[in-house]
C-alpha cells in the first residue's frame, strides 16, 4: 500500500511464521460482513469495496494501539512525515523520522495532531493477538472466494488528518481494511497511460520507493473511494493509487503473493534487462502465457546475478519526534537509519 512496505518483498511475500505468545480467541465470529457472490466475482479483477468487523476485536482503540507501539520492534516501525509541495529539500517526499526518544503515547498523539504517518510493519503477523485476527480475515476470504489459503503480511497504519500517500503502486496483491476515520482512495486503471512498464521495471530494483510518474491530468481518470470505518477496498494487481486522509485514521494494509504477481514481477525483471542492456522495448501486456512463463523463469535467475542492478538508495533520517514542539516534528541533520 505504501513506499516503505515495498521493502518487505519483491517476488514473494516474506511471512512471519511464529507468533510471540499464545493467541487469544478472536472477538468476532467472522471478520467479513455481508460478502456477496458479486464481490467474489469481482475479487482481484475489479475495484471492490466491502464491509468488515475489525473494530469489534478491540485491537484498534487508543489504548490498544499504545500497547502495540510499546511492544512492536523498533526496526519494524516506520514513523514518517511528508515534505510539502513547496519544500525545497523534500517536495512531496516521504521523510523518515527518529522516534526513539518518544513514548508510544507521544507517537499516537503526534499522529492525531501533526503530519505523522506510522506503519507498524507486519504487526498482524508478529503479535499473537493480531495474528489470530489476520488468520480469521484471510480464512473468511478463502471461504468466501474459494481461493486457496493466503499467506498474507499485515501492517497497521496510524496516520494524521493531513497525511497522504502519493501516487504509487504495489508489487503484490493488496487489501486495505479501514478501521477508524475517513480516508479517500483514488485508483487508476492498469494501463501504459498510468503505469508504464518502464516505471514498474524501475521499482523492481528499488526496495524503498514505488512512486510513479504523475500529472494533474490523471485526476479525471481515477475511481474515487470514500472509505468509512468498517469498510475495506481492494483493486487489480499493480493498479496505481494514492490516498488522502480526511481525519485521523487507523487502517490495516495486507499484502499477499499470488502466482500472477510472482510471475509478473519476475517476467518484468527480464524485460528490464532486455530494455537496459539490449535496447529493446518489451511490454508485458504483449506477451502470451508461454512468453510470460519463460521470462518469469529467466527473471528469477537474473535477480541473482549482477545484471539485476540494485538502485535502492540509503534510507536517511531527516527529522525526529519531539512532544515539546507544536506538530511534533523537528528537523535534524540527515543520517542513515540505523535502528
Amino acid at each position: 500500500m505504501t513506499s516503505l512496505d515495498a521493502a518487505a518483498t519483491i517476488m514473494d511475500a516474506d511471512i512471519v511464521e511464529t507468533p510471540e505468545t499464545e493467541a487469544p480467541e478472536p472477538v468476532a465470529a467472522t471478520i467479513l460482513d455481508g460478502w456477496s457472490e458479486e464481490q467474489t466475482a469481482s475479487f482481484q479483477k475489479d475495484i471492490l469495496t466491502f464491509r468488515h468487523r475489525l473494530e469489534d476485536t478491540g485491537l484498534f482503540t487508543d489504548a490498544a494501539l499504545i500497547d502495540l507501539l510499546e511492544r512492536h520492534p523498533a526496526n519494524m516501525l516506520d514513523v514518517c512525515t511528508m515534505g510539502a509541495t513547496n519544500d525545497p529539500l523534500y517536495p512531496n517526499k516521504f521523510r523518515t523520522g527518529d522516534f526513539r526518544d518518544a513514548s508510544a503515547a507521544d507517537l499516537l498523539a503526534a499522529a492525531k495532531a501533526g503530519c505523522i504517518w506510522i506503519n507498524a510493519r507486519k504487526a498482524m503477523n508478529i503479535h499473537a493477538d493480531y495474528n489470530a485476527v489476520l488468520k480469521r480475515m484471510y480464512g473468511d476470504l478463502s471461504e468466501a472466494t474459494g481461493n486457496r489459503a493466503f499467506n498474507a503480511n499485515g501492517g497497521i497504519l496510524i496516520s494524521s488528518p493531513v497525511a497522504r500517500v502519493p501516487y504509487h503502486f504495489d508489487k503484490t496483491e493488496v487489501i486495505l481494511w479501514h478501521v477508524r476515520g475517513q480516508k479517500t482512495v483514488h485508483v487508476w486503471p492498469v494501463s501504459q497511460d498510468f503505469i508504464p512498464d518502464r516505471a514498474v521495471e524501475a521499482t523492481l530494483t528499488n526496495m524503498i520507493e514505488d512512486d510513479l510518474p504523475y500529472t494533474a491530468a490523471f485526476e479525471d481518470h481515477s475511481t474515487v473511494l470514500k472509505l468509512q470505518p468498517g469498510q475495506g477496498a481492494t483493486w487489480p494487481l499493480n493498479a496505481p493509487h494514492r490516498v488522502d486522509n480526511e481525519t485521523f485514521c487507523v487502517s490495516v494494509t495486507t499484502e499477499y503473493s499470488t502466482t500472477e504477481s510472482a510471475t509478473k514481477n519476475a517476467a518484468m525483471m527480464t524485460n528490464a534487462t532486455l530494455r537496459r542492456y539490449f535496447g529493446m522495448n518489451p511490454l508485458y501486456e504483449r506477451d502470451g502465457a508461454v512468453a510470460r512463463r519463460l521470462k518469469s523463469i529467466a527473471g528469477r535467475v537474473i535477480r541473482k546475478t549482477p545484471l539485476a542492478v540494485n538502485t535502492t538508495g540509503t534510507d536517511m533520517v531527516t527529522f525526529k519526534i519531539d512532544a515539546s514542539v507544536e506538530g511534533y516534528v523537528v528537523n535534524v541533520e540527515p543520517f542513515e537509519r540505523n535502528f
